[in-house]
């Protein structure tokens, strides 16, 4: 057995010193992906994969807390590939939209906002208030920033007041953020779940390749 995984590692190692010079992202449903091309001219999609977090069993002061720490962490793995869409799209329009003008920027936002509708709008409805509160726990965590000024500088302050308003009478105060330390077995749960996110190369490049045809552009 052991002889396989030696052959298997050795193959995928030739393989990529063979395509180091032939390698990419390409685009599939909306997503970029990292692929190489082999020695017979096949294109094949690199599968990059996550951090993994190891940690030690963790300790409770109570029942009730182990309890809520199971609820919490059920959630978070329900939550999770929301979350995970949520930093990429934040990350992807903040760097697409960096250089528009505010006009330009309204209107892609407005785009992007009705495909995201069709999108999530019939998941999310289903979430419970708890599964609601773990994944922007979790998107505010990673992006530093309360889910307040979220909204009101996507859609601007009158919905983000209007959404603060409504999550008032559920008890969540939007413009607080994530702050360790206020729910501890909250961190515990987040702790292990990596939901960060690097623009693609292609990205950069195609932003950078933009940024010199203006340069270049006589007018």
């Amino acid at each position: 057995m052991k002889y396989f995984f030696i052959l298997s590692a050795f193959f995928l190692l030739t393989l990529t010193l063979s395509a180091q010079n032939e390698r990419g992202y390409t685009k599939v449903n909306g997503q970029y992906y990292p692929y190489v091309v082999d020695d017979c001219g096949d294109t094949l999609i690199v599968a990059e994969l996550s951090d993994i977090s190891v940690s030690s069993p963790e300790a409770f002061d109570s029942e009730e807390d182990y309890k809520l720490y199971r609820r919490y962490r059920r959630y978070a793995q329900q939550v999770y590939p929301y979350a995970i869409d949520a930093i990429r799209i934040f990350r992807e329009t903040e760097y697409i939209t960096q250089n528009m003008s505010k006009k330009e920027r309204k209107r892609y936002v407005r785009r992007l906002q009705k495909e995201l509708k069709e999108k999530f709008e019939t998941p999310l409805k289903k979430m419970s208030k708890t599964q609601g509160r773990v994944l922007y726990r979790m998107i505010e965590r990673e992006l530093d920033t309360p889910i307040y000024f979220l909204i009101k500088d996507l859609r601007g302050g009158l919905t983000a007041r209007y959404w603060a308003t409504v999550a008032g009478f559920y008890g969540h105060k939007l413009k607080e953020g994530y702050a360790e330390g206020d729910d501890p077995i909250m961190d515990m749960v987040l702790d292990d779940f990596d939901i960060s996110y690097e623009l693609p190369q292609v990205l950069e490049e195609a932003a950078a390749s933009e940024d010199n045809a203006e340069d270049q552009d006589p007018d």
